[in-house]
Parts: structure tokens; C-alpha cells; sequence
């Protein structure tokens, strides 16, 4: 039904255009959130040397960040929804550029602390703003390629980090690395200001019936449940934070949905944080090689994204793509952990296991915005993907007691059951979406 009508609307270069403009500044907007979030990391060496600060003190000031986003993204999503999205990127991208100063500016620990807050506090805003400008602005039958490009342009965030950081480090010094990671951001906040009358409302090329058929079945939720709306046209938007948080804890998909999020984090986790160390121990592969094989997961990763994105306006099933895809992706994770491959076929599983579950990634998206009510879409997507930020800060830990440990091939077989749970998840989401329609 949703591409039917989407065909529907007449499709003008005007429509085409402003579409891909938003697309851009949000794709810009969400590598500076992906690109923050390895800033600190890439100082611990600099930052030791001139404080002394041990690991375990340099990596509180990660944990700090992410736990600050994980909160802030739970709860951000309401302020989107009930003052827009516009102004809220805006915080979040003046945050990024206040930590990056602090940074560089630090005399001690504390400073350093309260720019992790900080930073924290701007990463927090970016799934629940980018994805309702998304849903709102962008033209249906573009919105596969919004989503597959906005996942795109986070993987390269990550990727730039570590170039750009290094390269300021070796010809200046660490603070001014920091200080120009904040400069390259309020670069992209320059323009986002610029263009923030393209981010506001809603794109007039579709209006109203787009949106009724975007969430026909959490409209039909809320009429039976009764609790968020007499109404089921009403839209959550224009109820008090506490109406829409009763009817949207009762809401089995979405905390299924949180759970599908906090899993496939856990299992990236163990590609981001181990693969180098474990492709040493297990394939003898040297840190150069196994550097190079982890940025060739996230290069497969971005193309599986552009691929997903093209496979999305091919099938309603989305829920399909996701779990085939994760499990092709559960699957290369043991073949690592067999050890049965040389080093070579080791980073090349590497490789085709970031393309996997790069593809799911926008049919992921989509699915989500299937289960979302009407004027929630923000406070949905900040509930859901805040599952993101407690993948990402327990499994570090819990797969690092089980290297210490001795397990050197554990973390591999843990990532792999992390991706079959979270694709049976997608499946039991999508059958409870199917079931209500």
C-alpha cells in the first residue's frame, strides 16, 4: 500500500531536488555524531603522555559519553516532537563544537569530564532528529535511499576520525586536533543553519495522507488500545509526556525493537573493539593488516547500506532482509571463530560480514518507522535506538572478561548469537506488524 501511494504523488526535479538536499545536510549532520564518537579514543595515547591518565580512566571518559547519549537519546526524542527537529540539530551540533574546544583546552581530568558530558548531550539528539526530518521531509519513494545514505555517511564519520586526528596531531599537537574536530563541525553547522528552513514540517509533495499511510497499523493500535487517543487520527505530538510514554510502554514491537538494537550493537562492538587483537591471536595477521581488515568492514559496511537501500522499495517484507542478512552476517562471525580459513579468507569473511550487515541497516530503519504512532516519530526513534548506546557500553566489557580469560575466539561466537537473536526479532516484530494490519 505504502508504494502504491508513494507512486502516486507527482514527482517534480523541484521535489527531487530539495529531497536530495535534505538528505545531504543530514547525511553531513550524522557523520559529525559517528565522527565525535571516536575522538577520545584517538587522544588515549596524547592524553596519557601529558597527564598520566591510565586506560581505565581514559576509557571512563568514553563510557561517560555514551551513557550520557543512551539517557539523552530516551528522552530527546520528546522535545523533537513537540518543538521540532530543526533547533534541536542545532544544539547537537554547537555541543560537539563546546566539547571539541574543552578538549583542547583541558588542564585536567575534570574538564575533560565535563566535555564528555557535553559531547555526550549532542550525540544524544541525532537519531530522533535525523530520522524525523527523514520520515517528514523526504519524498516516500526516495526514503530507502535517505535511509541507506544517512547509515552511509555515519560509517564515514567513523572512518574519518582516525585520518583526520592523526594528521592534526602529527603536524600540530593533540589540542589542536581537538580543537579542529570542533572546527570541522560548526563547519557543518554553518550549513545546517543555512538550510534550516528545508528541515522544518512537512514535505507538502505527499502531506497528510502520506503520513496516515506510513503508520496505518500503529493508528489502528492506538484505536484498540484506547489509551493515547480517543482519536486514532490524533497525534501523539499533542500529548503531555506522559500519555504517550503509557501508550508506548505497552507497546511489545518497540521494545522488541529496543532489544533488536542493543543486540546488533553488542555483536558490532565485537567487530569495532576485538577484531584486531583476536585476528592476531587466531590468524597471527599483524596490527597493519588487521587495521586494514577493520576498515575494510566498515567500507563493505557503508556499501552494503547504499545496496540495502535499493532493496528496500522491492519488498513490504523488510523484516525479511534484516534477518537474512544478519544471519549471513551471525554466520561469517563463525567462520572466524573456526579458524578453519588462512588470513587472507579471515579478512575477506571480515569484509562480507560488514557488507551483510550493512544491507540490513536501511530495511532496519524502515521497519521501525512501520511501528512508529503518529506524532511519535522522534520519541520512537530515541527510545529504540538509545538500545544502541547499552549495546555499545556493556559488551565491551563483558567480551573483554572473556579475551582476559582466555576465550580468544569467544567474542566472535558471542557476536555471531547476538546477530541470529536480533534477526528473530526482526521477524517477531514484523509478524506483529503484519498481524495488526
Amino acid at each position: 500500500m505504502t508504494a502504491t501511494t508513494a507512486d502516486s504523488f507527482v514527482d517534480t526535479p523541484q521535489i527531487q531536488r530539495k529531497d536530495w538536499q535534505i538528505i545531504t545536510l543530514i547525511g553531513a549532520a550524522h557523520a559529525c555524531s559517528h565522527f565525535f564518537q571516536l575522538v577520545f579514543p584517538t587522544l588515549f595515547i596524547a592524553l596519557n603522555t601529558e597527564f598520566g591518565f591510565n586506560y581505565s580512566q581514559l576509557g571512563l571518559l568514553v563510557a561517560i559519553f555514551f551513557i550520557i547519549s543512551g539517557v539523552g537519546q530516551a528522552s530527546s526524542g520528546f522535545v523533537v516532537d513537540r518543538i521540532g527537529p530543526a533547533p534541536v540539530l542545532l544544539f547537537g551540533l554547537a555541543s560537539f563544537v563546546v566539547a571539541g574546544v574543552l578538549i583542547g583546552a583541558a588542564n585536567g581530568y575534570a574538564m575533560l569530564v565535563v566535555a564528555a558530558i557535553i559531547g555526550g548531550l549532542g550525540n544524544s539528539i541525532f537519531h530522533p532528529v535525523d530520522y524525523s526530518i527523514l520520515n517528514h521531509r523526504v519524498s516516500p519513494r526516495r526514503l530507502g535511499h535517505a535511509f541507506s545514505t544517512h547509515g552511509f555517511t555515519g560509517n564515514l564519520g567513523w572512518a574519518l576520525t582516525p585520518v583526520f586526528m592523526s594528521a592534526l596531531i602529527y603536524l600540530a599537537n593533540w589540542r589542536v586536533a581537538a580543537i579542529g574536530a570542533g572546527v570541522l563541525v560548526a563547519i557543518v553547522l554553518v550549513f545546517v543553519w543555512l538550510g534550516r528552513g528545508l528541515l522544518a514540517g512537512q514535505n507538502a509533495a505527499f502531506g497528510a495522507a502520506a503520513q496516515a499511510n506510513a503508520h496505518p497499523d500503529a493508528s489502528a493500535s492506538a484505536h484498540s488500545a484506547g489509551t493515547a487517543s480517543a482519536n486514532p487520527s490524533d497525534s501523539l505530538a499533542t500529548k503531555t509526556v506522559g500519555q504517550t510514554l503509557n501508550y508506548l510502554v505497552r507497546q511489545p514491537a518497540l521494545w522488541g525493537a529496543f532489544c533488536f538494537f542493543a543486540l546488533t550493537a553488542a555483536s558490532l562492538s565485537v567487530v569495532q573493539t576485538y577484531s584486531i587483537p583476536m585476528l592476531g591471536d587466531v590468524y597471527g595477521i599483524d596490527a597493519v593488516r588487521a587495521g586494514s581488515a577493520l576498515s575494510g568492514y566498515m567500507l563493505a559496511s557503508a556499501l552494503g547500506m547504499i545496496a540495502g537501500g535499493f532493496m528496500v522499495g522491492h519488498t513490504q517484507r523488510t523484516e525479511l532482509t534484516i534477518a537474512g542478512s544478519l544471519v549471513m552476517a551471525g554466520v561469517l562471525l563463525l567462520v572466524l571463530a573456526s579458524g578453519w580459513v588462512s588470513a587472507w579468507g579471515a579478512m575477506g569473511a571480515v569484509a562480507l560480514g560488514g557488507f551483510c550487515a550493512g544491507v540490513s541497516t536501511p530495511s532496519r530503519d524502515m521497519l521501525i518507522r512501520r511501528i512508529t504512532p503518529k506524532g511519535a516519530t522522534g520519541t520512537v526513534y530515541g527510545l529504540v535506538y538509545s538500545g544502541m548506546d547499552v549495546g555499545a557500553s556493556l559488551a565491551p566489557v563483558g567480551f573483554g572478561v572473556m579475551l582476559d580469560a582466555g576465550l580468544v575466539r569467544g567474542p566472535w561466537v558471542g557476536g555471531a548469537i547476538f546477530f541470529v537473536v536480533a534477526a528473530a526479532a526482526a521477524l517477531v516484530i514484523g509478524r506483529s506488524v503484519a498481524a495488526r494490519s
